[in-house]
């Protein structure tokens, strides 16, 4: 294509944005000189020429503020048209192939309450299918239940010493977790460890009564579950488990045996060797020398299941970085079974949060986590002037504390450990969770009070401060930020995108006021104000954040 039909075609799309005829442009684009300096641009627009041409009423004459004037014109305009996909229509996006993930992540072990260590899982699982939707791709969410294993001839024996059923259906969670810290006090007693190991055995021989002891025990438990992923905003397409893959994993083993992989050990145990010269240097034990199957190997079974099942394009497991090992022996193990989409599974790994407690002490379970930072949040809210004006503070109060508790999670790289506080978390200045859901909240009032500005009433020449011209630079940017973290998966760029808008936004509502200025200045303030909430609102529902309108 000769420089004339590029020229050509950039002034088309320009005259639509600032609504001048194409043949006034074609003039004042010109092609960059090649130089030694690394350019980023192929062609530039003359403002000068442009400003000529056109009878800007408001248009100052800096060239430099003129040409981001243009670029904030274009973001508005941009902005106004895509709505809630603005961002992910842009064209970095437009060579990405759409494709369909399979992301497994929270999986909490079944019949123990809610720990702590999974809402990491669940909450990084989330925002990276958010993404991924908002992204056009097609996400399935799967929770991979630890609902299987030794543990359930002890719970089951447990149950049968110290149960009660009355307690298991109002508080599912909590009595099954108090049945587990009894038996496993017994637990070293030789007769116990006998009895769960028949419980268990019942089980794996598909016995009635040991069966729906444990189906009572699954059912109950992921009713309890879906209550405490409804509080995080957190929903499932699928809830799946080790229990479904007992089976399909001796299948498993028959043809890791077929293809020469299975070793057996002197114990009797079956292992895969991983080793480069195959000299059992590194192994995988992927059976008990009583030919039950182990974790490893129901979750071969489960991602052979899944490509069977989903004919993934990707397949995304959310743990905790001490499971890295495990994961590098699954895909080891799938590649040298022959399944070459072994290549497209990926662990996303995160650390270890310390420091996690309530005013009661260390804590243990998610719930109290939730409570306590509605409760603190509450107090907060209520020490303020403003709260008794709110529809439902306990409600607004939970949105605003999850909000500081995924911001805090969320700031640093997800393979990092990080220390937790309180204080840091709910501060309502700074860099937390609570200054977006603040700053969201102004922005909407602001629209309330003044009513929605109209983009074709508006004329976005009247923006040449350089307050406003900080906030349309910054939209400029969203795509180029939501990119990054398609490409790692990392929410943190997302974070400082969110909170950098919201300080600028923030330094912006003070000094230009929609109140008391000129029409036209105004109208225009408005739309500045609803762009900026309208970025800060998607970026925070991809973090897994419902924006709050009253605070």
């Amino acid at each position: 294509m000769a420089a004339g039909s590029f020229r050509r075609s950039i002034a088309s799309q320009l005259s639509k944005v600032l609504d001048l005829p194409p043949e006034n442009l074609i003039k004042s684009i010109s092609a960059v000189p090649v130089s030694k300096k690394r350019h980023v641009a192929d062609f530039q627009l003359s403002i000068a020429s442009v400003i000529e041409n056109s009878s800007g009423d408001c248009l100052a004459q800096d060239l430099h503020l003129q040409a981001q004037q243009l670029a904030g014109r274009t973001v508005l305009h941009t902005l106004w048209k895509d709505g809630s996909e603005y961002g992910v229509k842009s064209e970095l996006f437009s060579t990405v192939p759409r494709q369909k993930a399979v992301i497994e992540f929270s999986s909490p072990n079944i019949a123990k309450k809610f720990h702590i260590g999974h809402l990491r899982s669940t909450i990084v699982g989330n925002f990276i299918a958010n993404l991924k939707v908002a992204l056009g791709h097609e996400v399935v969410r799967i929770n991979y239940l630890g609902d299987w294993g030794m543990q359930f001839g002890l719970l089951g024996v447990g149950f049968q010493s110290f149960g009660n059923k009355e307690k298991l259906k109002s508080s599912p969670l909590q009595h099954l977790f108090e049945v587990y810290v009894q038996i496993n006090k017994a637990a070293e007693d030789e007769n116990t460890k006998k009895l769960a190991k028949d419980f268990f055995r019942k089980l794996e021989e598909h016995d009635e009564q040991a069966l729906s002891i444990w189906k009572q025990f699954r059912d109950l438990s992921i009713e309890e579950y879906i209550r405490i992923y409804k509080r995080l905003g957190v929903h499932f397409d699928e809830y799946s488990g080790e229990s479904f893959y007992q089976e399909k994993a001796q299948e498993v083993l028959k043809m890791l045996e077929d293809k020469g992989l299975l070793q057996k050990t002197i114990k009797g145990t079956g292992v895969v060797d991983l080793s480069e010269k195959k000299d059992l240097s590194a192994v995988s034990t992927v059976m008990r020398s009583d030919g039950t199957s182990l974790y490893i190997t129901r979750d071969l079974a489960a991602a052979i299941d899944r490509m069977n099942k989903h004919s993934w394009d990707t397949m995304i497991y959310v743990t905790d970085k001490s499971q890295s090992n495990h994961f590098q022996h699954l895909f080891q193990i799938l590649k040298l079974m022959g399944y070459d989409w072994a290549e497209r599974c990926q662990h996303v790994s995160f650390g270890l949060v310390q420091g996690m407690k309530t005013r009661r002490g260390e804590v243990i379970f998610l719930e109290d986590v939730l409570n306590e930072v509605r409760s603190r949040m509450l107090q907060n809210m209520t020490a303020t002037k403003t709260t008794k004006e709110i529809q439902d503070p306990v409600e607004t109060a939970e949105k605003v504390g999850l909000a500081a508790l995924i911001v805090q999670d969320f700031r640093g790289l997800l393979a990092s450990d990080y220390q937790f506080s309180w204080d840091r978390a709910l501060q309502s200045r700074g860099d937390t969770g609570v200054f977006l859901q603040y700053t969201h909240a102004r922005l909407h009032s602001l629209e309330q009070m003044h009513g929605n500005a109209e983009l074709a009433d508006v004329n976005v020449a009247c923006l040449q401060e350089p307050d406003a011209i900080s906030v349309l630079q910054h939209l400029l940017r969203y795509d180029e930020v939501l990119y990054r973290s398609s490409q790692d998966l990392q929410p943190k760029h997302i974070v400082s995108y969110l909170l950098t808008l919201s300080h600028l936004a923030a330094v912006a509502h003070k000094t230009l006021p929609v109140k008391g200025s000129a029409p036209d200045v105004a109208q225009a303030r408005l739309c500045l104000f609803h762009a900026a909430r309208s970025v800060l609102a998607n970026g925070m529902k991809l973090l897994g954040i419902t924006p709050v309108t009253q605070m």
